[in-house]
C-alpha cells in the first residue's frame, strides 16, 4: 500500500468532498495518509481528521509564512498536540524566501523553536525550505538536526545539497514534481538518491503529477510518482511502493 507523507486535507479545496475522498482511499491502494499542519487553523484540524479516519495521521507545526502567529501559547498547545498517540511528526517547519511573508530572523528563532519541539518530543520533522538552502542547512547543522531526524519536503535542489541531507540521515520527500519534462534537477537527485531514504508525498492540493497538472492534486495521484520514480531507478513500481512504505513506518513509526 502507498504510504502518503505530506498531504493538507483540512484545505478548504476539499470542502465539498472531503469524506467521500477519503473513503475511496483504502480501496485504491493508499495505506496511510500523514495530513501536516501548516497555520494555526490546521493544528486542530489535523487533529479532528486523525481522530476521524484510522488511517490519518497528524504532523503539528507551523510553516515559515506562518509563524508570525506563533507565541508561547501556541506552543504549549502544538506540545499538546504532538503527545497524542497518532502524532507522528513536528511540521511542516523551516524557512521559506520565496513570499518573504516572515522576515527572516523570525523565521529562524522559531524555525529553531520548533527543531528544538522535535527533539523535546523525540518526533521527527518535516521540513519545508523554498529559496532558503544556505540558511535550512545553516540551521539545521547548527542545531543538530542529524540527531533527530526527518523528511525534506518537496526536495527541489541540487544534488550536492542532496548529498548533504542523506549523509545527515535524512529523507527526500519526492512527488508531482518528478513527473513534469522539465524537472532536470529533480531527476538528477532521484537518481543519485537511494531508495531507502525516499519517501512519496503530493502536497495535496497542490503540485498535481502529469497527467493532472494544474487540478487540484490527492493522493490518488501517487501511483504517477511512484512510476516515474521506477522509470529512474531501473525497477518496478510495486518495488518503489513497497520500499517507499517501509521508509516510512521506520521515520515517522520509529519502526
Amino acid at each position: 500500500m502507498i504510504f502518503e507523507t505530506h498531504a493538507h486535507y483540512d484545505d478548504e479545496k476539499f470542502d465539498e468532498d472531503r469524506a467521500e475522498l477519503l473513503s475511496s482511499m483504502q480501496e485504491n491502494g493508499i495505506g496511510r495518509i500523514i495530513n501536516v499542519s501548516a497555520n494555526l487553523e490546521s493544528l486542530e484540524n489535523t487533529r479532528k481528521l486523525m481522530e476521524a479516519y484510522p488511517f490519518i495521521y497528524g504532523a503539528f507545526g507551523l510553516h515559515p509564512d506562518e509563524v508570525g502567529d506563533l507565541n508561547e501559547d501556541v506552543m504549549a498547545r502544538m506540545r499538546e498536540l504532538c503527545r497524542m498517540e497518532k502524532a507522528v511528526a513536528v511540521g511542516e517547519i523551516g524557512l521559506d524566501y520565496y513570499w518573504d511573508k516572515e522576515n527572516h530572523e523570525k523565521q529562524e528563532y522559531w524555525f529553531r523553536r520548533q527543531i528544538a519541539l522535535a527533539r523535546e518530543e523525540k518526533l521527527p520533522m518535516i521540513i519545508h525550505s523554498r529559496e532558503a538552502a544556505a540558511d535550512t542547512l545553516r540551521v539545521m547543522k547548527e542545531e543538530k538536526s542529524e540527531e533527530i531526524g526527518g523528511v525534506i519536503h518537496c526536495f527541489s535542489y541540487s544534488v550536492e545539497m542532496a548529498e548533504e541531507y542523506l549523509k545527515m540521515g535524512f529523507y527526500l520527500g519526492i512527488g508531482g514534481v518528478l513527473t513534469f519534462k522539465n524537472a532536470k534537477k529533480l531527476k538528477e537527485v532521484a537518481a543519485i538518491a537511494p531508495l531507502s531514504q525516499i519517501v512519496l508525498e503530493t502536497d495535496c492540493p497542490y503540485m498535481a503529477p502529469e497527467p493532472n497538472r494544474g487540478r487540484r492534486n490527492s493522493s490518488l495521484n501517487l501511483p504517477y510518482v511512484a512510476e516515474a520514480l521506477a522509470q529512474i531507478k531501473g525497477i518496478t513500481a510495486e518495488e518503489v511502493i513497497a520500499v517507499t512504505e517501509e521508509n516510512a513506518k521506520r521515520l515517522l513509526f520509529r519502526a
